[in-house]
């Protein structure tokens, strides 16, 4: 059997439903080797609520570690899901800094001062052609800063179903060479089926492109509750699989290693 992760988990320190001990259960159920806890953290927007506030930091990182003294059956990891904002990447670096994560996740939610997942009104009025290659020039943007060691759900901005009039494809190639060339893995988020895309993120018309560029990848859940942990894992390694990849990233110390499947 494969050695699966899903490194991409929310508790009630962000936005998730239940506290970090209530997923070890259905981690083990789900056939998991490893999971790691990524709450979302936004330096510079720090009234929202779906984020960690800063100020926790030091209380989630020793929450987390106490799980691992106790967990035998799981590896248990440390992360942080980080919103990237473009002109403060020497700011983020500083906070990160400080910190001792196995990795961190980047992840591009706003547009401006709204996220692109706040609602399809966000989209209302605007030309959906540009919003898409604006959103992608952030995403490779984030890739570029070495703040990162994983892009979180690269295409959110397809979370509603709306789609450009034009083929995306060479966007996705632009972001896999970008990746490539900075040594940042990216993950097939399976969380996308559970919106109104109904998905996964990235578009698996374009899994090919990354397998060819050969950007590491990781499948992880997003769940924002233990019974999402692990969710479309099966559908999400068969696609991989299809699509030419063979390994996948496994992080410790916010150092990667590959692992095949």
């Amino acid at each position: 059997m494969a050695h699966r992760t899903d490194y991409h988990l929310h508790t009630t320190f962000s936005d998730g439903k239940t506290a970090p001990e209530e997923y070890i259960n259905y981690a083990i159920d789900a056939g998991l080797n490893e999971i790691g806890f990524s709450e979302h953290l936004s330096l510079f927007k720090k009234e929202q609520k779906w984020c960690m506030n800063p100020d926790n930091i030091f209380h989630y990182l020793e929450h987390i570690d106490n799980l691992k003294k106790y967990s035998n059956a799981l590896i248990i990891k440390t992360g942080l899901e980080v919103d990237f904002i473009s002109g403060k990447e020497k700011e983020i670096e500083s906070f990160l800094n400080n910190l001792d994560l196995d990795y961190v996740l980047g992840s591009v939610h706003y547009l401006g001062d709204m996220t692109v997942d706040e609602g399809p009104e966000f989209y209302k009025g605007k030309n959906f052609n540009d919003l898409f290659e604006t959103y992608f020039n952030q995403v490779i943007a984030a890739s570029s800063s070495g703040l990162f060691d994983i892009i979180a759900h690269c295409d959110l901005i397809r979370i509603y179903g709306f789609k450009p009039a034009y083929n995306p494809e060479p966007l996705y190639r632009k972001l896999a060479k970008n990746l490539k060339k900075n040594n940042i893995a990216f993950e097939l988020n399976t969380n996308g089926r559970n919106r109104p895309i109904a998905d996964f993120y990235p578009d698996r018309r374009f899994l090919h492109i990354f397998a060819e560029e050969n950007v590491p990848v990781c499948v992880n859940s997003d769940a924002h509750m233990p019974s999402r942990i692990g969710q479309y894992f099966d559908e999400a390694y068969s696609l991989l699989r299809s699509a030419g990849f063979t390994e996948m990233a496994v992080y410790t110390d916010r150092e990667r290693r590959m692992v095949p499947f």
